[in-house]
């Protein structure tokens, strides 16, 4: 059986980041689809890891957006 969705454990090796780091985007509205389902999170299979915001690339590529 082919489930669409995956835990944040299992999106926290595919991306390469931590769980808690997961958790973090998902409480912030930073992943695209996310459901909260009683302590946990549901993440779409297919939805991208979110840019990180905190690098300079990312607030190089936020001011391009802008103009």
């Amino acid at each position: 059986m082919d489930l669409d969705w995956i835990t944040s454990k299992q999106a926290s090796e595919k991306w390469g980041i931590s769980e808690r780091r997961v958790q973090y985007l998902c409480a912030n509205s930073q992943v695209d689809g996310v459901v909260k389902l009683g302590l946990g999170w549901l993440i779409p299979k297919d939805t991208p890891k979110p840019v990180d915001g905190r690098t300079k690339a990312a607030r190089e590529a936020s001011l391009k957006k802008s103009d």
